[in-house]
């Protein structure tokens, strides 16, 4: 048997430790983006007998790993031991320990097999090895990085919190970062609720919710919305106004009815609020473009006023461009420029300003839990860069070559002269005013180590 262990010593006291770590969505906070894990079954926790089934793409082809938890000692250590995988043996020991009152250590050792004996161990020992320390170093770093967001906010009590969107790309994570933290969450979304849960139906197109069920909710996060990559077409257009617009104000509208209101409403928005504008620097001050986007902007946020006239603490996240591998812009532009394929887009000039995922969700909790912040908030990274930029930083990273421009002209034949202008070409070169005047603190505010992080390179 093969041996990996990595120890990491945590701020916090060995009862939070596992705590975190026995909650719903450690799971997903844990596992790298750039495996795109799935999980397709889950039932009892971490507990004896507990079972997950996941598919990992570890490689070109993905895997299938069917584990089950043993040997569980609360604020001690469980373990995962495989039943069936790409491995011929693997148990996975967790093991806490306390240092003193307000710190602890968390020990992850693992004993491997690998398939075909002393050959296997010779072709992939090493690579073994290294993807490992890559995967724990990422499990350690969100682990820290989440207890300690969580830590700045203790002092305030946990909440019932509603999130709209909570199964796309940032909502699944958000989702899960609030629950570790103690949070409950209430998923709103356009499926049945499982039988036992607390989740809500509801329907925008038709005006369906029911407001009972938002009865007691603490705070409402809105991140539903359909997607600004596909095409623009007319049906498109329509869909990508009323999904933002007619849902933001059927929630506003049910959350002002209810008799014990929600505090605060965090509603998504984006930077496209601003329109394309060259150099100029933006900040929340900054007046409205005048494109469709910002258009579309508009609307969304004035949706929300029904909730701030029924005294309703109302933030609009205004979102820059979100990196991660798992999905957004970063999760489509990685695998062409692995394969070679990327390069600038236009004349490169334009500004970008991005965000990593995790400081995305730490803003979004930072803008919940500081009741002074109201109005619009820039979620985004306190540096833009422009595309030129962007494109030789991430071929750094991925050690590939970014020769492949694509001329203006061409992007616009592709995507339509006004998504085109609007998206890949527009220039927003925002500025974070707001949240660096409230203190909030960066994880990965250099685009190279928000790209390092999410590619695990």
């Amino acid at each position: 048997m093969q041996e990996f262990r990595k120890v990491v010593q945590a701020p916090v006291p060995v009862e939070a430790l596992f705590a975190w770590h026995e909650r719903d969505g450690a799971f997903e906070r844990l596992s790298p983006p750039w495996d795109r894990p799935k999980v397709l079954e889950h039932t009892g926790g971490i507990r004896d007998g507990a079972r997950v089934v996941l598919q990992v793409h570890a490689g070109p082809v993905p895997t299938t790993w069917r584990l089950e938890h043993r040997d569980y000692i609360a604020n001690r250590q469980f373990r995962d031991v495989m039943r069936d995988g790409p491995f011929a043996a693997w148990e996975h020991t967790h093991g806490f320990a306390p240092v003193d009152a307000t710190s602890s250590t968390l020990d992850d050792h693992i004993r491997y097999a690998l398939p075909l004996g002393p050959l296997g161990q010779a072709v992939a020992g090493g690579f073994t090895q290294r993807t490992l320390g890559r995967v724990f170093a990422y499990r350690h770093a969100v682990m820290l990085g989440d207890l300690a967001r969580h830590a700045e906010f203790s002092h305030r009590p946990r909440l019932r919190i509603a999130i709209t969107g909570a199964t796309g790309f940032i909502g699944t994570q958000l989702a899960a970062f609030l629950s570790t933290g103690g949070h409950e969450i209430v998923r709103i979304s356009r499926a049945t609720p499982r039988p036992g849960s607390h989740d809500v139906q509801w329907n925008p197109e038709r005006g369906q919710l029911d407001p009972r069920a938002l009865e007691g909710v603490d705070a409402v996060i809105h991140l539903a919305g359909a997607s600004i990559a596909d095409r623009w077409t007319a049906a498109h257009r329509t869909a990508l106004k009323s999904s933002r617009v007619e849902s933001t104000s059927l929630l506003a509208h049910t959350l002002a009815q209810l008799s014990r209101r929600p505090a605060v409403l965090l509603s998504g928005s984006a930077i496209g609020i601003y329109g394309s504008r060259g150099d100029e620097l933006l900040d929340e001050g900054s007046a409205a473009g005048t494109d469709y986007l910002a258009d579309v902007g508009r609307g969304w946020e004035d949706a929300t006023a029904p909730a701030a006239r029924a005294g309703i603490r109302v933030v609009h996240l205004r979102t820059g461009i979100v990196q991660g591998a798992a999905g957004g812009a970063l999760g489509t532009q990685a695998p062409l420029f692995r394969l070679g394929a990327g390069g600038t887009l236009g004349a490169g000039t334009q500004w970008i300003s991005p965000i990593a995922l995790d400081d995305e969700i730490g803003a979004i909790h930072f803008c919940l839990m500081r009741d002074d912040l109201s109005g619009p908030v820039n979620l985004v990274a306190p540096t833009a860069v422009t595309n030129a930029e962007f494109t030789r930083v991430l071929g750094a990273v991925l050690h590939r070559p970014t020769l492949a421009h694509a001329p203006a002209f061409a992007l616009r034949l592709l995507l339509g002269e006004e998504m085109a202008n609007s998206t890949v070409l527009a220039s927003q070169r925002v500025v974070p005013r707001v949240l660096q005047d409230a203190g909030f603190v960066w994880r990965l505010p250099d685009l190279e180590q928000m790209l390092r992080f999410e590619l695990g390179a």
